[in-house]
C-alpha cells in the first residue's frame, strides 16, 4: 500500500472526523474552547496517528501510533457521551455517532492485529 489514504480504517475515521466537525458547529459558543476544541483535536488525532504510523515503515512504530489513534477514538466517544449528558446532542445523534465509532473501532483493531502479526515475523 503506497499511501495511508488507501487504508479503509483511515477512510472511515476520516468520515468520523468530518461528522464531528459538522456536529460541533451546532454547539453553543461557550463550548468553543472546551468540548468543541477537544472533539476537533481528538478526531484529527485519530487520522493523523494512522497516517503517521503508516509513514514509519516499521510495524512496531506503526502499532504505537495506531494504539494512540484508538485511544483518541475512545476519547471522542467519551466526549460525545458528555455532550449527550449535557444535552448538546440528542440520543439519536449519539446513537448515530456510536455506530460510526463501532465501525472505526473494529477496523482499527483489525489493522492493529494485522500489524501485530507482521511485527512478530
Amino acid at each position: 500500500m503506497d499511501s495511508f489514504e488507501e487504508l479503509e480504517v483511515w477512510k472511515k475515521c476520516r468520515k468520523l472526523r468530518i461528522e464531528v466537525f459538522h456536529l460541533v458547529k451546532t454547539f453553543p459558543a461557550e463550548e468553543k474552547f472546551r468540548l468543541t476544541d477537544q472533539l476537533k483535536r481528538l478526531s484529527r488525532s485519530i487520522t493523523a496517528n494512522i497516517a503517521q504510523g503508516h509513514g514509519r515503515y516499521h510495524y512496531q512504530d506503526n502499532l504505537k501510533f495506531c494504539r494512540n489513534a484508538r485511544g483518541s477514538l475512545n476519547e471522542v466517544l467519551d466526549h460525545l457521551i458528555c455532550a449527550n449528558d449535557e444535552m448538546l446532542i440528542d440520543d439519536d445523534q449519539l446513537i448515530s455517532f456510536r455506530s460510526i465509532y463501532i465501525d472505526c473501532f473494529k477496523l482499527l483493531n483489525g489493522y492493529i492485529a494485522y500489524l501485530d502479526k507482521k511485527a512478530v515475523k
